[in-house]
Parts: structure tokens; C-alpha cells; sequence
């Protein structure tokens, strides 16, 4: 190719990859193995002193990993990846490098259902502390600063709701406090909004939503944009302090722009354990050679559907961003001009019973705990994947009782509409 810099599209059909050089094939294989031979004994003990870079065991890194990694970085305008097993797990990865028992992270207040669970409740075990502040009251992050204070996070945009977070205006929240913005990019994936570019320090994925886009692998990733200090005020030692187990390298000091990727591998990976197959990464890079087709699709259909739902009678209120009503349209406009996105929350009129009814009587839809299918799917938050929380957080988070979730597929729009017509006529 010439010296331009390649496209989206061309990106995520070729970034990272190579035809075999053994075999020729252009597909990137699976390397379906554990363990990979050492040259020699000098060569061993390179790569596990962090000396050399290469292959030493899939729980720390594969081939067909490292294609997924590399690609996920190029759309995302990174310096370098981690894939791990799943969105899970890579917040957890994330915050073992930043946190020590007693520290603690903000939050938005519109997250995941999984998410607000895992911080409220899974990470009290580990002495991380959450601190939750409102993405729509940009003060209220300011607030919650602390000296214990080690990471924001947020998502550009929020599950379930399908809110635009204002990713600038919080980065310059986090730049102040001097601590890194960690931002949740499932729900816009890299097409709609590169949170990078606004500021964001680190991002992470659930592979298994609009990147892998099939609803058939699990997997998550991080992405290390290279732009934070790790050494600053010495905050994070993981990072700036020797490390015993690698004859005192400090990472900041070795490895510069991607010492956070490393980090999250060497430090992260090995020990924590979560890896992803490479099977599934296999699939996962497969789904992302058709992103850019596939998230247009999604967000026409999904407006589409909005606005065929924005005029129904038995609906309250529509939720997105891409409607010209809403609140969170301006934001849009701004970080997401081709598309807000494919997940959305509207209120039923009949509240409670009403949402649980519909989800019942919908035939096209998949009622299910997913979002980022090709297909349709639907679910009621408030008795599933909000259920935990009582009716205040539910609200606060975007999933109160009355509320439906559409995760809107590549179907013909036409059917989708049609069959959300049917069930609310039911």
C-alpha cells in the first residue's frame, strides 16, 4: 500500500494479520495449542524475564490472540491490546493494576446491571471501594474525588439506556484528579465513537456484543490508548515500582506507551488466569471483518424503530439518542454522527406487568440476556439483569420498572416494526 493511513473499513477487515507464513493461509488460523517449543535455553529465559517478545503459553498470549489484539487497537486508535475472556473479566484485569485494598473508582451511575453488581458487591472482597457519580451532573465526579481516588469509569454509551455519556468533559474531571478515564465502548463499538480520541485513557470491550456480533463467542479486551504517566505521584506502583517477579523492571520505565497492556498481561493475565480461546477469538475476528456493515444496519433499524415506537399509544417514552427529542441528542450529534447506536430503553404506559407481558408475546425478537446480536433481542430489565438492585437504583440506572430493553438486529426493519405492533396490540 501507499503511505496513507488505511481506512475503517480496510482496518477491520486486515489490521493485525498476515497469511500464514508456513502454510500460506490467509484466514488467520487457530492456533489451537498451550505451550509453544523454546529455541533454546537463552531464548526461554528471555521472553520470561519480559527481555524478548514472544510465544510462551496461551494463558498469557496466543497468534490468533494477537491478531484480535492488534486489530482491536488499530479501530480503536490504541497503542496496544489485552483480549481476556470476557468484559468481566477484563474490568477486573484493569483495576488490579490501578487499585490497592482501600482505594477507590468512580463510577457512572448508567451502567450494566453486571457491572454495577460486580463493583457494589465482587470487589468489596478485593478492598475496592466505588464511589458512584451522575454522568448527566459532571460536578458530581468532581465531588467525589479523593486522595484514594485511582480510576473513573464510565461507558460512551450507557446499558441500558442508551444515554450518550459526555466523554470530554469527565476526561477533563479525571486529567485533574490526575487518574486515568476508563471508558466501557461495547454498546458504540470503535464505528460509532473512539473514546481516544476524547480523551480516554484506557477502553474496554465485551467482545461478545458488537465486535464478535453473532452472539456465538465470549471474549473481552483492553486497549491501552498509551497516554497516561504511570510514574506521576507514584499512584501506581504496578506500574512505576519494581517488579520482583521480572529482576526489578519497572514497566513504566521499559515499556513507555503500551507498559499499561503489558501490565494487564505479565501481571494480569498470568496470575489472574482469565484467557480467552483462541477459538473464540477465531470467531470474535470473523465478526469484526463486518463491523462497519453491520453497526450502520443496526442503528438505521434502530431508529427506525424508535421513531415507529416515540408514536405509539401504549408506549410512554422513548429513549435514544438518535431521536431529535431527546435529551442526549446534542451529545450525540457530537460523538456519534453516524449512529446512536442499537441498544435502547422505551416505558410502557401498563409499567411493571406491561413490560414482562411484552417481552412474552414478541416473536421476532429474542427475549434474552444479550445485546450486540445480529438478531433482535429484547428483555425487562427491572426482573432480570436489574433485578438486584431496589427500585431507586433501578431508576437511577436507567431500568425502572416500566422500562424494555431492544438490542435492534440486520433484520428488515419493516418485521421488526411489525412484530413490535403486534405484541403491543396484544
Amino acid at each position: 500500500m501507499s503511505d496513507r493511513l488505511p481506512g475503517f473499513s480496510t482496518l477491520a477487515v486486515h489490521a493485525g494479520a498476515q497469511p500464514d507464513p508456513t502454510t500460506g493461509a490467509r484466514a488467520t488460523p487457530i492456533y489451537q495449542t498451550t505451550s509453544f517449543v523454546f529455541n533454546d535455553a537463552d531464548h526461554a529465559a528471555s521472553l520470561f524475564g519480559l527481555q524478548a517478545f514472544g510465544n510462551i503459553y496461551t494463558r498469557i498470549g496466543n497468534p490468533t490472540n494477537a491478531v484480535l489484539e492488534e486489530r482491536v487497537a488499530a479501530l480503536e486508535g490504541g497503542t496496544a491490546a489485552l483480549a481476556v475472556a470476557s468484559g468481566h473479566a477484563a474490568q477486573v484485569v484493569v483495576l488490579q493494576q490501578l487499585m490497592q485494598p482501600g482505594d477507590e473508582f468512580i463510577a457512572a451511575r448508567k451502567l450494566y446491571g453486571g457491572s454495577i453488581n460486580q463493583f457494589t458487591h465482587a470487589f468489596k472482597s478485593f478492598g475496592w471501594n466505588v464511589v458512584w457519580a451522575d454522568p448527566d451532573d459532571i460536578s458530581s465526579f468532581e465531588r467525589a474525588v479523593t486522595p484514594r481516588t485511582k480510576a473513573i469509569f464510565i461507558e460512551s454509551i450507557a446499558n441500558p439506556a442508551g444515554s450518550i455519556t459526555d466523554i470530554e468533559a469527565i476526561s477533563t474531571v479525571a486529567r485533574k484528579a490526575g487518574v486515568p478515564l476508563i471508558v466501557d465502548n461495547t454498546l458504540a463499538s470503535p464505528y460509532l465513537i473512539r473514546p481516544i480520541d476524547h480523551g480516554a485513557d484506557i477502553v474496554v470491550h465485551s467482545l461478545t456484543k458488537f465486535l464478535g456480533g453473532h452472539g456465538n463467542s465470549l471474549g473481552g479486551i483492553i486497549v491501552d490508548a498509551g497516554t497516561f504517566d504511570w510514574s506521576t505521584g507514584g499512584k501506581y506502583p504496578m506500574l512505576s515500582e519494581p517488579r520482583p517477579e521480572y529482576h526489578g523492571i519497572r514497566l513504566q520505565e521499559t515499556f513507555g506507551n503500551f507498559a499499561f497492556a503489558i501490565a494487564c498481561r505479565v501481571l494480569g493475565l498470568r496470575d489472574l488466569g482469565p484467557a480467552l480461546s483462541p477459538f473464540n477469538a477465531f470467531m470474535i475476528l470473523t465478526g469484526i471483518e463486518t463491523l462497519p456493515l453491520r453497526m450502520q444496519k443496526h442503528c438505521d433499524n434502530a431508529k427506525a424503530v424508535a421513531e415507529f415506537l416515540a408514536g405509539h399509544p401504549a408506549v410512554a417514552s422513548v429513549n435514544y439518542a438518535g431521536l431529535a427529542s431527546d435529551k442526549y441528542n446534542q451529545l450525540a450529534r457530537k460523538y456519534a454522527p453516524k449512529g446512536a447506536g442499537a441498544v435502547f430503553t422505551f416505558s410502557l404506559k401498563g409499567g411493571y406487568d406491561a413490560g414482562v407481558s411484552l417481552v412474552s408475546k414478541l416473536q421476532l425478537f429474542s427475549h434474552l440476556a444479550n445485546v450486540g446480536d445480529t438478531r433482535s433481542l429484547v428483555i425487562h430489565p427491572a426482573s432480570t439483569t436489574h433485578s438486584q438492585l431496589d427500585d431507586a437504583a433501578k431508576i437511577k440506572s436507567g431500568a425502572g420498572p416500566d422500562v424494555v430493553r431492544l438490542s435492534v438486529g440486520i433484520e428488515d426493519k419493516e418485521d421488526l416494526i411489525a412484530d413490535l405492533e403486534q405484541a403491543l396490540g396484544a
